[in-house]
């Protein structure tokens, strides 16, 4: 399916995934024992493997809230198909890596300052998922359709 401009969708789809497939650990700059750009021994393993996998274990179930066109949330259970969903759900995926090693107010922080507000913009009526006919009821978790093979490897694995 040809987009205007003649960008070709699956292309798209495989030029978005290769952005979001940053390594699993940020490099270190000289950490006592490493050379730049080697992870220090000390860094944590990433929890989950890819953006899809938090959006399937952590978004999709934590979120009840009731969704659908004629609602004042919109959601798409094909999220994976919107570059700017996909940029603000592996934000909050790695933010949510980062903070959840602090146990004091990490998650709070997480919560505050990354998943109210993106989750508010993916959700606004006039956001991503505008045109999105996928519904929900209250109570029931968001809906979710698996992205296409491939499109999201396990980052703990490369």
């Amino acid at each position: 399916m040809n987009r205007p401009g003649g960008t070709d969708y699956a292309d798209a789809l495989a030029a978005l995934a290769a952005l979001t497939e940053a390594p699993a650990e940020a490099p270190t700059a000289g950490a006592e024992g490493t050379r730049p750009g080697e992870p220090a021994d000390d860094e944590a393993e990433l929890y989950f493997g890819s953006v899809d996998e938090f959006v399937r274990e952590v978004i999709v179930p934590m979120y009840r809230r009731k969704v659908g066109p004629r609602g004042g949330r919109r959601w798409s259970a094909q999220w994976w198909r919107n570059a700017e969903a996909v940029s603000r759900l592996d934000s909050l995926w790695r933010a949510w890596e980062h903070l959840r090693l602090d146990g004091a107010t990490g998650m709070s922080t997480w919560w505050r300052d990354h998943a109210d507000y993106h989750m508010n913009a993916l959700f606004d009526p006039d956001g991503p998922f505008a045109a999105s006919t996928d519904e929900n009821k209250a109570g029931e978790p968001l809906p979710y359709a698996p992205p296409p093979p491939g499109l999201f490897t396990d980052v703990r694995s490369a």
